[in-house]
């Protein structure tokens, strides 16, 4: 089955969040705690999409960084705090993204960004990382009111792309969301960004790569394969 058209989540797949680092080097003395608070970001989407709190993105940014801030023993206004939150709405893309998005749309994809980002910050981000003239169409969760991995989330993008679920092809670096696009029914492609190993219990994808560029090309054998 071929699928002509799909979709990237954003944040560490396609964005690179290591500009962060030096941030919170210097906000918390500590580079390595970029990563808790894009966990615990992450877990309190998961934890909202799964009792039905409505939220975005970017609040529950500034709230996962305050609880980083409490356990530090810091308040919520320390120096450097704005700097983090807006830092994150000007990420800059990895370097393999721009050649790999060419590569597919010159090949005949429709490439679309699809994101737990809110709508106003997956288009600051989309512009800033001058990524604009590579996606055919933007999608944010917010208009879905949760978060993937909810499988409705997968659906509600399928339905707003007038596209059967099962023809789309989600690419991100996080196996929960690999996992939940599996789960259901889209296809799916894993890029390994940090060298973590897949969760086992987890539905796994039948394209991996740790670049981009390739990964576009494994994509791209596969659905001839296929067809």
């Amino acid at each position: 089955m071929q699928s002509k058209t799909v979709l990237f989540d954003i944040n560490e797949t396609v964005l690179d969040l290591s500009r962060l680092k030096p941030l919170f080097s210097g906000a918390f003395g500590d580079q390595s705690l970029t990563g808790i608070w894009f966990s615990w970001l992450l877990h309190s989407s998961t934890v909202c999409a799964l009792t039905h709190v409505k939220s975005d993105f970017a609040k529950l940014a500034a709230a996962a960084l305050d609880k980083l801030a409490a356990a530090r023993g810091m308040n919520n206004d320390f120096e450097g705090r704005e700097q983090i939150l807006s830092t994150f709405a000007n990420l800059e893309a990895h370097q393999d993204i721009k050649p790999a998005l060419s590569k597919l749309r010159e090949a005949g994809y429709k490439c679309v960004a699809f994101s737990n980002s809110s709508s106003a910050l997956i288009s600051a981000q989309i512009s800033h990382a001058g990524l604009s003239e590579y996606f055919d169409a933007i999608i944010s969760v917010e208009e879905f009111g949760s978060f993937k991995p909810d499988a409705q989330v997968y659906q509600c993008a399928a339905n707003k792309l007038n596209a059967p679920i099962e023809e789309l092809r989600l690419v991100a670096t996080h196996d929960w969301d690999t996992h939940g696009a599996l789960s259901a029914g889209m296809q799916a492609a894993y890029i390994d960004r940090g060298g973590m190993p897949y969760h086992p219990l987890y539905l796994r994808p039948n394209i991996e790569a740790t670049n981009m560029l390739e990964l576009a090309s494994l994509i791209i054998a596969a659905d001839k394969r296929y067809n």
